[in-house]
């Protein structure tokens, strides 16, 4: 009967006839109807009863369809054929409803044949088994479609339905206790506290960040200096550096930048350089200079080298970038940093020795870490608050050894010199009075077109005024040098893209030539004056000092803090630029993500293809695809890169890089995967052009679009397939069992795991992101739930079968609620998911096995959280605020925050929808309100998922103007002092606390991964997949921003407002945990976050990979693969506290076309020892703590560690050779270099 009735639907769609397809789909209601009557009826009446119905109905069935033909037929002859598709909607409706009505008549069929059987067992007591036949299962191959019949016996029966199952009731066992985190790092962690002479959270406390005017110096003081300070016994050493700054894109493009400005300085600097070995110069740059580099010949090549060899050119820090510190991650920093010295040290033999960075808007010590275990002794600081900078010269404090605050010993000292003054141009680096330097940057000369703001032209020096202009320049270096303890003064001559042709090295070196040489001749001034790199300067204090480089020289204090927020006048604080172009902030975590997940995957798949000695693993195209992936990300952490501040245009740029690079990583992880689950490796074949066997775990279409995900297709498919193929990719190194989502063509399917065990499954609709509350269901397409279970590092593939509905009792289909019925979006229906439209305006709970979240039934935000495994109820007030700029002076734009005023709710009336969608395995609440699409939800998972509230948002202010938006999380945590803690650069937490004095711009700092309050028994962690500005501006409250849209330029060089604002994603997780153990101090210098915390942080930004089969068959000639089920790459998972940071493979240098990108046969290993709070516990955790040991030789599965050698971090000098077999033991806070040989 069915088959009868889906083709007349077919016939009805060729024809085109709307009126009979109405007519149709009434019909099928009524037989729905009728036929479920007759079900019910069927288990109720007696047998006869039950007989004589069942007649009539199959009777009245058959006189229906045979009316229906007949009408049909009619109306085919009085039209006439036109050919079309009928609205695929109609069709979905009608192919449900059919669906409902096969399944009601194939329960009526088995009860049919149920009453045959009776009856004949009745009618024929001795049992002639020729009369009646039994239903029969086929067996596996003889699997035949619903409705189809099979032979049997020389008798054709009907195969009959599997009656339809019941949702089988989804658990999740209680979370166990978690580990302990080890008795010694406790310990440790106990005693992390800095001994540090200076504390930059005191000196906040002290300080009353006045700024009185200073006169010359405006915000210093007149200076003044005995005049026997310095005598022909005793003379001040004047080292003058010149330098250029070359941002990697700004106001320009990195392309543009390098072929309007930067070439011309490196192509003028060898010639001039050569003139006179007493000429030096510094570039820092590595991303220009390897450009460069790949243009010049060998000649010019080898006359670079001798400059090198000669002390006459430093490249200092040697990163591919100046990076910013505020906004980047710790790993992003590192890599540009390895990205660069791995460059330096293959292709010029060159070490960089010290760190000049001079333009970054405020410093983190976690920098000033990552040099001193690069094996750097020193390094250069410039933009830091002026009032700090004020105190720090007063106290001749502008020298120190800048220890990490956790560090009790000063193991990681770094010597650091900070400038004194209000910028690193000429103006502001010789001495207090710009006005005076000015007249000595001698291309500002009266014939050129650059100019001194203070309308004093400088003089060419010559016989007639070297004397005077000798003493006049003299009196502000020895100025300078009474801000310093040492007699060697440092004088920076540069700035931006400086030094672009001959002519203005010709001014400036023939000049101060002449200045010098006037020193040298008259000795009672008492100094003396040489050009002088970086690296000149630090070895003179070394020596004058007494001091072994490395070594803390004399009276110098140690100081131990950070540098946010700068401010470089008046309440100018530079901390909009946190939250600045968030899309590009999200793009750049996301490609981090990718990278590191692809550095460690083609690693171990380089090692299994020289192992089996393959010649079909695309080597030196993996290599290409992965430098091009490492730059990409590099470039974008300069500091006008990542930290929004750049113009439109160079935006663009940022972003289709690392869209690229996004495409090229995603493409290795793909296609390694798939490589490593190959059976047979040597059947793998790698075709570009195709694509990957495996899609992406999502798409971007431009670099300023939405993620997507890809469609796993399963609905063309048999029932009886053998299921479509998803491999998941677990990159961290600890077993994870959280929810992921593959999104499909077909709602009833089942899902098995690697092991064949099917497993429970949510299905829930898709709405169109783009259109808000406005868009309707997307039809055809459905997100697929369920959880998945990776140990450290194992690629794994999953299986997800085509089912009918209600064959699978795992499948579970997500219940929909609409709140608010004012949305034009309430009156959407569905064949498959129940929706259900309310006016409540009644709180309403979602809950979990773990927690359960309230929300108010008006504005459907968070009110408050319950940990059910305890029973405490956290306030979790949660709402969304704005804030415009101001209306006169200067206002807010692409570095400023300056504020019209405190933060306002941004959201006053309910919003226009909320949609709640309930699940065993998660729900959500979604609400829309004019600028947020705001998603909380919980997951039903035993992992990390499940022990926190994930938050969603997409955010968009386009058509605002100058508007700020962010959410403010209202707890009871007690922090009434307003302390709180921010993380610098996804490394360490540093402690905060609102001070009014700083006003309200003056309290918001980065937040690159998670802030926290907490108390003397719980804490409240915000947890944060990207960058943007955090506060504690109201107490026990955590403001997040979002997005910022500003109509003007802030006055700080870039020319515009930022109005390039798109629909921007942002994801965050809330973690709410008490202590078992109340502490006493509330507000330590040294505070970690919970074990559970970190893991939970790693997974946030780290998530699983989702490959979902793409069609392509990988197999040799095209063959289909034949893939195993699951590889794992680690012999057993690390420990807790041990994050794999990166297993970076390293290649030949590129000098050579021979060896260009050849993988050589070693790795850099990189391990992190996370410490935690122990105060906390760590339920949910599946991986085991240790204490900080990890054997190299022990982590890997299936290859061979030949030899490990312990480096510094970006491979610049060895350390120790490592016995194979030995673990090393890593200290807290530390991170382990090992280059390792695989194979």
């Amino acid at each position: 009967m069915c088959l009868i009735l889906r083709g007349t639907v077919e016939i009805f769609a060729t024809k085109n006839s709307l009126s009979i397809l109405r007519w149709f789909e009434t019909y099928i209601d009524l037989l729905y109807h009728i036929s479920s009557t007759a079900t019910a009826v069927a288990l109720k009446e007696p047998m006869v009863s039950t007989m004589k119905r069942l007649t009539l109905l199959w009777g009245a069935l058959l006189f229906m369809v045979t009316m229906l033909m007949l009408y049909m037929m009619l109306d085919t002859m009085a039209m006439s054929p036109r050919q079309g598709k009928m609205d695929t909607e109609v069709m979905n409706m009608l192919e449900s409803k059919l669906s409902k009505v096969e399944k009601d008549m194939n329960n009526n069929r088995l009860i049919v044949q149920q009453i045959k059987a009776e009856m004949g067992s009745l009618l024929n007591p001795a049992g002639d088994a020729q009369q009646v036949q039994p239903p029969v299962v086929a067996g596996a191959d003889d699997v035949k479609k619903p409705g189809e019949i099979v032979q049997m016996n020389q008798a054709v029966v009907e195969k009959p339905m599997p009656k339809p199952r019941v949702e089988e009731a989804y658990s999740v066992a209680a979370h166990s206790k978690g580990p302990e985190t080890s008795a010694d790092v406790c310990k440790w962690v106990s005693e992390a506290k800095s001994t540090a002479d200076i504390n930059i959270h005191n000196l906040f406390s002290s300080l009353a960040f006045d700024n009185p005017n200073g006169g010359a110096w405006t915000q210093g003081w007149k200076v003044s200096y005995p005049k026997d300070r310095w005598t022909a016994d005793k003379k001040l050493k004047i080292i003058l550096v010149p330098h250029t700054h070359c941002d990697p894109g700004w106001i320009k493009t990195y392309e543009v930048y390098y072929r309007t400005e930067t070439k011309h300085i490196l192509d003028s600097f060898v010639p001039k350089l050569e003139e006179n070995s007493k000429y030096k110069f510094m570039f820092t740059e590595m991303s220009y200079f390897s450009w460069w580099w790949s243009e010049i010949d060998d000649s010019l090549r080898e006359r670079v080298k001798k400059l090198i060899r000669n002390g006459q050119f430093e490249i200092s820090t040697g990163g591919w970038v100046m990076t910013d510190e505020a906004n980047a991650h710790y790993y992003a920093m590192l890599d540009q940093l390895i990205e660069g010295h791995q460059w330096l040290n293959s292709t010029l033999g060159y070490v960089p020795k010290s760190g000049w960075s001079i333009d970054p808007f405020g410093y983190s010590s976690t920098m000033a870490y990552l040099l001193k275990r690069s094996n750097f002794n020193s390094m250069l600081i410039q933009r830091v608050h002026y009032s700090i900078k004020k105190h720090l010269a007063k106290n001749t404090e502008l020298e120190f050894m800048w220890r990490q605050h956790w560090d009790p010993k000063g193991s990681t000292d770094m010597y650091t010199h900070m400038m004194p003054f209000y910028s690193y141009d000429v103006p502001h680096t010789c001495g207090p009075e710009p006005a005076i330097c000015c007249q000595f940057d001698f291309r500002r000369l009266p014939s050129s077109p650059y100019r001194c703001p203070w309308h004093i032209d400088p003089k060419a020096i010559t016989s007639l005024n070297v004397a005077e202009r000798a003493r006049t320049i003299l009196d502000q270096w020895k100025k300078k040098a009474t801000l310093y303890k040492t007699n060697v003064v440092l004088v920076p001559l540069g700035d931006d893209f400086r030094y672009q042709g001959r002519e203005e090295f010709d001014l400036q070196f023939e000049n101060y030539e002449k200045i010098f040489r006037y020193l040298d001749e008259n000795p009672e001034l008492g100094a003396q004056g040489k050009f002088g790199t970086l690296s000149d300067y630090f070895a003179a204090v070394y020596e004058e000092t007494k001091t072994k480089p490395g070594r803390t020289p004399t009276d110098f204090p140690s100081l131990s803090g950070d540098f946010f927020s700068y401010a470089d006048r008046d309440d100018h604080y530079w901390s909009g630029y946190y939250t600045s172009r968030p899309l590009q902030k999200n793009l750049d975590r996301v490609l981090e993500h990718n990278l590191r997940s692809a550095e460690i995957i083609l690693s171990l798949s380089q090692a299994r293809a020289w192992r089996e000695k393959l010649a079909n693993f695309p080597s030196r195209l993996m290599a290409r695809k992965m430098e091009g992936s490492r730059r990409a990300l590099a470039l974008f952490q300069h500091h006008d890169g990542i930290t929004g501040t750049a113009k439109d245009h160079v935006v663009e740029d940022y972003g289709k890089r690392m869209l690229d690079g996004l495409h090229e990583a995603k493409r290795i992880v793909a296609e390694c995967s798939a490589f490593l689950l190959h059976e047979d490796k040597k059947m793998y074949n790698y075709l570009e052009s195709d694509g990957p066997e495996y899609g992406h775990d999502e798409t971007r279409q431009s670099h300023n679009s939405l993620p997507e995900k890809p469609v796993l297709r399963v609905k063309d498919m048999l029932v009886s397939s053998g299921g479509a193929p998803v491999i998941l990719y677990n990159s961290l190194a600890q077993p994870r069992v959280e929810v992921v989502s593959v999104h499909t063509d077909w709602p009833y399917v089942k899902v098995t795991g690697p092991d064949g065990v099917s497993l429970h499954s949510q299905v829930e609709p898709l709405w169109p992101v783009e259109k808000g509350p406005d868009g309707g269901l997307i039809l055809g397409v459905y997100s697929v739930k369920f959880v998945a279970n990776l140990t450290g590092l194992a690629v794994t593939k999953y299986l997800v079968h085509k089912m009918e509905s209600g064959q699978d009792n795992l499948n579970h289909i997500s219940q929909v609620t609409l709140l608010n019925k004012n949305s034009p979006a309430v009156d959407e229906k569905s064949p498959v998911f129940q929706i259900e439209t309310k006016s409540e305006d009644a709180d309403f709970t979602l809950e979990t096995k773990f927690l359960k979240a309230t929300f108010s039934g008006i504005t459907g935000r968070l009110k408050s959280v319950t940990s059910l495994s305890d029973g405490v109820t956290h306030k979790s007030e949660l709402e969304f605020i704005q804030y415009g700029t101001r209306a006169h002076k200067d206002k807010s734009g692409a570095y400023l925050f300056l504020p019209d005023g405190e933060a306002r709710p941004l959201v006053t009336d309910r919003p226009s929808l909320i949609r709640i969608v309930k699940g065993p395995l998660g729900s959500e609440v979604t609400i829309f309100t004019a600028y947020i699409q705001h998603t909380v939800r919980l997951h039903n998972s035993p992992g990390t998922d499940g022990s926190s509230l994930d938050i969603s948002n997409i955010v968009d202010i386009r058509g605002s103007r100058n508007l700020e938006v962010g959410m403010r999380l209202h707890t009871d945590v007690k922090n009434s002092d307003q302390t709180f803690y921010s993380d610098l650069n996804g490394f360490q937490m540093q402690r905060r606390k609102y001070y009014s004095k700083l006003t309200l711009q003056g309290n918001v700092y980065p937040m690159p991964t998670m802030a926290y309050l907490q108390d003397e028994s719980s804490r409240v962690s915000v947890l944060s997949s990207q960058s943007s500005g955090v506060a504690n501006l109201v107490k026990g409250a955590i403001d997040v921003m979002f997005d910022r849209r500003l109509n003007q330029d802030d006055n700080r060089g870039l020319g515009q407002g930022v109005l390039d604002n798109r629909p921007t994603p942002s994801r965050y997780r809330l973690l709410f945990e008490t202590r078992h153990t109340k502490v006493q101090e509330t507000a330590p210098e040294a505070s970690f976050p919970s074990l559970l915390g970190q893991q939970s942080s790693l997974a946030l930004i780290h998530p699983m990979f989702v490959m979902p089969h793409a069609g392509r068959k990988s197999g040799a000639q095209g063959q289909k693969s034949n893939l195993m089920n699951q590889v794992l790459l680690m012999k057993s998972p690390l420990p807790c506290e041990m994050h794999l940071l990166n297993l970076r493979l390293l290649l030949h240098s590129s000098v050579t076309a021979e060896l260009d990108h050849i993988p050589r046969e070693s790795s850099l290993l990189l391990v992190r020892h996370l410490p935690s709070d122990c105060s906390f516990p760590a339920a949910s955790l599946t991986c085991t703590t240790g204490n900080g040991q990890v054997n190299p030789a022990d982590i890997f599965a299936d290859v061979e560690l030949r030899r490990s050698t312990i480096t510094s971090l970006t491979m610049t000098s060895d350390l120790a050779e490592l016995k194979l077999g030995t673990a090393v033991q890593v200290p807290p806070m530390e991170i382990l270099a090992v280059k390792v040989e695989l194979s």
